[in-house]
């Protein structure tokens, strides 16, 4: 049996912000809505169907890979838009992207308040990479 994840459901505040703020950071389009939802597809076919909501939001996390190439310009329209980031889903490390198995990664909250994160690394992929747990500052980040 082939088993792909398709879609999810984002509740927000309202849609279209949290739409447009995810697909501006990662680069990507937000789709025509369709009902209640406004979608936003990534590379592999999967898609973020955003709804708004006028109840208590429980927090989610949403993981995001992208290439190293792509790394840098997400990188830095969060540091162009203000938006704070950190190198650790606590807050331990802001300011900083993290450097898990020899690659980059960051933390940030959207409009509604969900955790995402940019990783160009699978965790687990390089278990003995000098550069776990290492951590670099963002220069101009908040």
């Amino acid at each position: 049996m082939s088993v792909e994840f398709n879609h999810t459901i984002v509740l927000s505040r309202d849609r279209e912000k949290s739409a447009r703020f995810l697909a501006r950071i990662l680069g990507l389009e937000v789709g025509a809505p369709s009902g209640i939802f406004l979608p936003v597809t990534t590379a592999n076919g999967v898609t973020l169907d955003f709804a708004t909501v006028d109840t208590d939001i429980p927090l989610q996390h949403y993981a995001f890979l992208v290439s190293e190439e792509e790394f840098a310009p997400v990188l830095g329209r969060l540091v162009e838009d203000g938006i704070p980031i950190q190198a650790d889903p606590h807050g331990r490390h802001p300011r900083r992207v993290n450097r898990h198995d020899g690659g980059h990664g960051v933390y940030f909250t959207d409009p509604a308040g969900h955790g995402l994160e940019v990783i160009t690394r699978p965790y687990g992929s390089d278990p003995d990479s000098p550069l776990n747990g290492v951590t670099e500052e963002v220069p101009g980040a908040v």
